[in-house]
């Protein structure tokens, strides 16, 4: 995203690739895998004034969720991104979008820091609270699925989003919904579905929120017929990379919901081309998560705080993944929102 009045176009004298790990306080499991810890990986921006700048970038441990995943991010930061940065050149690199999303918010965020603003503010955010809803993994048994949405409940989050998948579906959902009638409950499959999947019309008449990303994320035809098919609004998230694939998929009637995370898209640039699409277009849009750390949360609460953006998204606090996070703690209010708030210094382990 390029400055917008008031704010320099300054280029940075040295960015940096830093990279620690942070232990998840329990190991989240999807349809694609399992996250035991946090390979966290940062750029950091800085000019010779002694002025910084942080993005997170949100790949993964392994190349599962998509096809970047952390190592080979770094060595596309470090052999194409930041020396193009660094020169104020593109970068000549296909693909790698949250890689390219983390250069991309360092700099904003060095040339924030410079102009004395703050993120959400020069963004245009409309609200200084954010609604917060959580994702829940997999579980051992469905009693211990229920437990752990207990807690989330208690904790007053305005949505649970239970991750599916073929032979872990109706029995669970169906445990939850039996217990909070009136909570409001979505699923994601991460694509692990078929079209002609029974699991998706057994889920259907389960009065979910919304079943995120039912099919494999090139299958926009499949997945415009399913959402013919269903009363459940389907959401996608893989799917939509960029706002061709947005337009695409809005030509085919293949999504209801979107599900936005700006690391996906490449960064918030584009992320909000994309939000101002899907909202021209009447699709409600959610900011989705991606294990973020306070650095990566600071961005997506701050997309979140945005016109446009009507459902709550994947942004809990920070204690739901990390004993100690790399900012100040996003804390859950008494409400089940976020402040919509400054980052505030990063403090490596």
């Amino acid at each position: 995203m390029g400055p917008r009045p008031g704010l320099p176009d300054v280029r940075p004298a040295a960015l940096d690739v830093v990279r620690t790990t942070l232990p998840l306080v329990a190991p989240f499991a999807t349809a694609t895998g399992t996250e035991a810890v946090r390979e966290v990986l940062l750029v950091r921006a800085r000019d010779r004034d002694g002025h910084e700048g942080w993005g997170e970038c949100g790949a993964l441990s392994h190349p599962g969720y998509t096809g970047e995943w952390v190592d080979g991010a770094e060595a596309v930061l470090r052999g194409f991104l930041l020396p193009a940065a660094l020169e104020g050149r593109p970068a000549s690199v296909t693909g790698h979008p949250m890689a390219s999303a983390a250069v991309a918010a360092a700099v904003l965020d060095l040339r924030l820091a410079v102009a004395g603003r703050d993120l959400p503010s020069w963004l245009g955010a409309v609200r200084d609270r954010v609604p917060a809803g959580v994702a829940v993994g997999v579980a051992a048994s469905v009693d211990a699925l229920v437990s752990e949405v207990a807690g989330h409940v208690a904790a007053g989050y305005q949505r649970v989003k239970l991750k599916v998948r073929p032979g872990w579906d109706v029995e669970p959902v169906r445990a939850v919904r039996a217990t909070w009638p009136d909570l409001s409950l979505g699923v994601d499959a991460n694509g692990s579905y078929r079209e002609g999947d029974v699991g998706l019309a057994r889920l259907d008449g389960l009065g979910l929120a919304e079943i995120e990303q039912p099919l494999p994320a090139d299958d926009l035809v499949g997945s415009a017929a399913v959402a013919r098919r269903l009363a459940t609004p389907v959401c996608l998230d893989e799917s939509v990379t960029s706002l061709g694939t947005l337009e695409a998929a809005l030509a085919l009637g293949a999504l209801d919901h979107l599900n936005l995370k700006p690391a996906r898209v490449g960064g918030l640039e584009p992320a909000v081309a994309v939000l101002d699409r899907a909202a021209a277009a009447g699709v409600p849009v959610w900011v989705g998560g991606m294990l973020a750390t306070g650095v990566g949360k600071a961005v997506d609460v701050a997309l979140a705080a945005l016109p446009g953006v009507t459902l709550p998204g994947d942004l809990p606090a920070s204690r739901r993944w990390f004993e100690r996070d790399l900012t100040e703690p996003w804390e859950l209010l008494p409400d089940g929102t976020l402040p919509v708030r400054p980052r505030g210094p990063v403090t490596l382990p």
